[in-house]
Parts: C-alpha cells; structure tokens; sequence
C-alpha cells in the first residue's frame, strides 16, 4: 500500500487537499500509512464497518478491471499481472474509458475540465477560500 500511495504522490504531485477515501483494511489503519499519509499531506478517510455503500465506486472499478482485463487475458505470473493492471489503469481506464459517473468522460478529461473551470473562477487575489481576506479593495 505504502508503494501505491507513493506512486500516486510522486506522479500526480498534489498541491490542494487530498482524500484517500479506504475501508478498514489493516493495511489502511497502520501506523506506517497514516505517517505516510500525513507526510505526504493526504487526508484518510474511512468508510463505517459493515456499510457496502460507502464504497460503490471503489466495488464499481474492481468489477470493471475483472470484466475487462482479467477475464480476457491470462496472467501467467505476479510480475505479468502488475504490468497489466497498471497498463489498464493508466493507459486506458483513467485517459481513454468513458464513465456514465462522469457526464461520459474519461476521468482524465473530466478532471482537466474542473481544474480548469476552478481555476477561471478563483478570485484574482489567487487566495482561494479567503475571498476577503487579502483583496484590498474588497468589503
């Protein structure tokens, strides 16, 4: 997990709030992850025991990843897997996939369109959430 989590920081380099949304899995409550986590500036969160909505779009991916890549193809080792589901993942679900969630668009696409939109829509003193705060001319 401390590898993915990792992967994930070095790559998209946040510079806002992060959420890493998870169950209760022990690999999500040690020590180790939330140090990470902290580090990194990403904010765990964790669904309540027992609830199987809470994580519906998590569920919705994993099947998703079965349906498409795991039974059309025959992984023969660990390394071959690994290979597979990140090519999957980076070269096709989040750049090129459509997803009905999304207004069908891929999630690279629809996040590039909200960045964007929140970007043209920040106040001009570029301190966004104190619109006041530091906009001299402002009441």
């Amino acid at each position: 997990m401390l590898e993915a989590l990792n992967m994930a920081v070095g790559r998209r380099r946040p510079t806002t709030d992060v959420i890493h949304h998870s169950d209760q899995g022990c690999q999500y409550t040690s020590i180790a992850f939330g140090s990470r986590c902290r580090e990194a500036g990403v904010r765990p969160s964790m669904g309540s025991v027992g609830d199987c909505f809470d994580n519906a779009m998590c569920e919705s991916f994993f099947a998703t990843l079965e349906c498409e890549l795991l039974d059309r193809h025959r992984l023969a080792t660990q390394a071959e897997a690994r290979i597979a589901v990140f090519d999957f993942i980076e070269g096709w679900y989040n750049t090129h996939r459509r997803h009905s969630a999304l207004d069908y668009e891929s999630p690279i696409d629809y996040e590039r369109r909200h960045a964007t939109a929140f970007l043209t829509s920040a106040p001009k003193n570029g301190f966004v959430g104190a619109p006041y705060s530091h906009d001299l001319g402002s009441p």
